[in-house]
């Protein structure tokens, strides 16, 4: 079947390119703009790529996958409309797919794409050949799905919605047999009206885990303590903040049994979390925790979650996919707490819609309180009200700004959730020339 892609450059959509293609099918996509990491992805595995959305370059196909990103008005969307022709959700094609897998769900506003990579990472390396979707890159796999040949297959689970034609959240299609829920927060202020909005999604997906089935979630999280009380039917695994993890020793306790997790690759409290989430839910397939934390000591972590791009002129970079407060928060305190006396620059773009529509006002001043100085591209009004904030218009600003007091700093830190190639790059070049 020829299956053509509208909206292939995301995250979600390009790793469903792959699955498809996989399973036999000749695969084009089309999107307004390609950027590393996926569009370089797509090319490797050979997808036809098409720029724009003009009527005139939409292809002949026998199924059209439509992404969540575009709407009515998109001129290939009215002309499917128009002339009748098959047309599905991405979310909606992938549970087709996996109707006849044994599911695990990483679902939560913070964490999934890590902990998704940290649960295929063990599974991968324990010799198991699972399938897998993960809205991200990572350098210890060729490409960010794989159909796999294993019952197991492994889904990041968002709870963002699947498009325009069908407003439930995508993980509500993959009918998950375990599901691990990392925390719940108000995200997505464009779909969702407040966080009881997300409650009832979340819920809507307890509903349909089957008795046999685990929910892995922590207890102290309050909002997903709250889905829970709203009504479960499945194998309940809890972690207790207070009891379960020692943050200070880096340990972890299951089954009365201590676990040191102080030597792991990966830095901060989050990482941590991420890792004991990655660890039960490996262990409701029986790979033990010891195995695990041994696995997992060579996964290197994800392209743009806290990624180390290198030391230039002595001055250290690194990338972050900064979408939220509370995700701004976990990439400023790993970074002071890593490098206590290092003085930091925080670079922060509000590319999410709830974060440049002043949804979280003062939280954003509070989640870069580690840092010594911080430089915003895009913000509203309430961030004039900190001393420590300068505010850019444009990237070039931005990129200038930088350039004029780059050797104060011993340390980089970019966050934003849109393509941070056009920012880390041009400093890149800048250093390498000094």
């Amino acid at each position: 079947m020829r299956i053509h892609i509208l909206g292939i450059c995301g995250t979600f959509m390009g790793g469903l390119a792959q699955i498809l293609k996989e399973s036999g099918h000749v695969i084009s996509g089309s999107d307004i703009q390609f950027y590393p990491p996926m569009s370089v992805h797509l090319d490797d595995i050979g997808i036809e790529m098409i720029k724009g959305y003009s009527e005139e370059t939409l292809p002949k196909a026998d199924l059209y996958v439509i992404g969540n990103a575009l709407s009515r008005g998109n001129e290939c969307v009215e002309y499917i409309l128009n002339n009748n022709l098959p047309f599905k959700s991405g979310p909606e094609m992938l549970g087709n797919i996996l109707k006849d897998r044994k599911v695990i769900a990483i679902s939560g506003t913070h964490g999934k794409t890590t902990t998704s990579y940290m649960l295929v990472h063990i599974f991968a390396n324990y010799g198991r050949d699972i399938g897998f979707l993960v809205g991200g890159v990572s350098s210890n796999f060729k490409t960010s799905a794989s159909l796999g040949t294993d019952e197991v297959f492994v889904i990041e689970a968002d709870e963002y919605d699947s498009a325009f034609f069908d407003k439930r959240s995508k993980f509500i299609h993959y009918s998950p047999h375990t599901v691990v829920i990392n925390n719940i927060e108000f995200d997505h202020a464009d779909i969702f009206n407040d966080i009881s909005d997300i409650k009832r999604q979340f819920h809507h997906l307890l509903k349909i885990i089957p008795s046999n089935g685990n929910v892995i979630y922590f207890k102290n999280d309050r909002n997903t303590q709250d889905v829970i009380e709203m009504g479960s039917w499945s194998h309940l695994i809890k972690i207790d903040d207070e009891t379960d993890i020692n943050y200070e020793l880096k340990e972890f306790s299951d089954s009365s049994k201590k676990y040191c997790l102080k030597d792991m690759p990966l830095i901060g409290d989050h990482n941590l979390k991420n890792y004991v989430s990655a660890i039960l839910a490996a262990k409701t397939e029986s790979i033990n925790v010891q195995e695990s934390l041994t696995l997992l000591k060579s996964f290197d972590g994800v392209k743009r979650r806290l990624e180390f791009k290198g030391i230039y002129s002595n001055i250290k970079l690194y990338d972050d996919f900064a979408h939220h407060p509370t995700a701004i928060s976990f990439a400023s305190e790993s970074i002071k707490d890593q490098y206590k006396s290092e003085k930091v620059l925080g670079l922060v773009e509000l590319g999410s819609n709830t974060m440049s529509d002043g949804y979280h006002g003062a939280k954003l001043l509070d989640s870069v309180k580690p840092l010594d100085d911080v430089i915003w591209l895009d913000h509203k009004e309430v961030l004039n009200e900190s001393s420590k904030i300068q505010v850019e218009k444009n990237v070039n600003d931005l990129i200038d700004a930088v350039k004029k007091i780059i050797f104060d700093y011993d340390i980089i830190l970019l966050m934003t959730n849109k393509d941070s190639h056009k920012i880390i790059q041009p400093l890149i070049n800048y250093l390498e020339k000094k």
